[in-house]
């Protein structure tokens, strides 16, 4: 299997300094980071951390998911997975992922939802983002459409 790179640039302190996040390996864009914009609720522009392991979280899961689902006999028609990763403050001192809520809508035929939601279940602890990511609670909120 191949090994994807990216890389980050930084200039300056934590608290003014600012950076430039290269996806390296798909070479699909650079993207604006600070600490300011990653601690304020709304981002304006810049990406972090947190919102580019949700998207490696939603993208891996979807795709385990559709494997688990396809392995019960089930034909994924569509998955909408989105994932929430929360950033706060770590009692040790500094900050800690605080949290990732999985939240999936699943339209699949040939099963019913009860298997449907096992299989969220399991694909939940067979992603490899979320084995990487087991020192997180990662919570589940699945949605079936038959």
């Amino acid at each position: 299997m191949p090994t994807r790179t990216a890389r980050t640039a930084w200039n300056g302190s934590l608290e003014e300094g600012s950076g430039q996040v290269e996806l390296s390996s798909s070479k699909i864009g650079t993207y604006d980071v600070s600490f300011p914009k990653r601690s304020a609720e709304e981002a304006n522009g810049n990406t972090s951390p947190e919102e580019l392991i949700a998207a490696a979280h939603s993208s891996c899961y979807a795709m385990q998911l559709s494997a688990v689902l396809s392995g019960a006999g089930g034909t994924v028609e569509s998955l909408d997975v989105r994932a929430e990763v929360s950033l706060g403050a770590d009692p040790d001192g500094g900050f800690k992922l605080t949290g990732i809520k999985l939240i999936v809508h699943g339209e699949v035929s040939g099963i019913d939802e009860d298997t449907f939601l096992k299989s969220a279940e399991e694909a939940k602890t067979g992603c490899p983002v979320s084995k990487a990511l087991t020192g997180v609670e990662i919570t589940l909120d699945a949605t079936f459409e038959s």
